[in-house]
């Protein structure tokens, strides 16, 4: 049978050399950051969507110029 009188736990967290940090501190910032990735990237998307939509406008067909093509018969003679 245990003795009643235990010795108390250490709160878990991640120990270093002179201080500790919490797991509630990890998982926050790393929270924090999963966020951030995600903004960044739904952002990228449209940013390249956009891009690409830009790009199709430039190089449509009414927008380019006519180029003189030479005849069929000019090329026999």
């Amino acid at each position: 049978m245990p003795p009643i009188t235990q010795k108390p736990t250490p709160t878990p967290g991640l120990d270093l050399l002179l201080f500790s940090i919490p797991n509630s501190l990890l998982l926050e910032i790393g929270t924090a950051s999963i966020l951030m990735l995600l903004t960044t990237g739904n952002v990228t998307v449209k940013a390249l969507e956009s891009l690409g939509q830009a790009s199709e406008e430039l190089f449509r067909g009414d927008r380019l110029p006519i180029l003189p093509f030479p005849d069929h018969d000019e090329l026999n003679t």
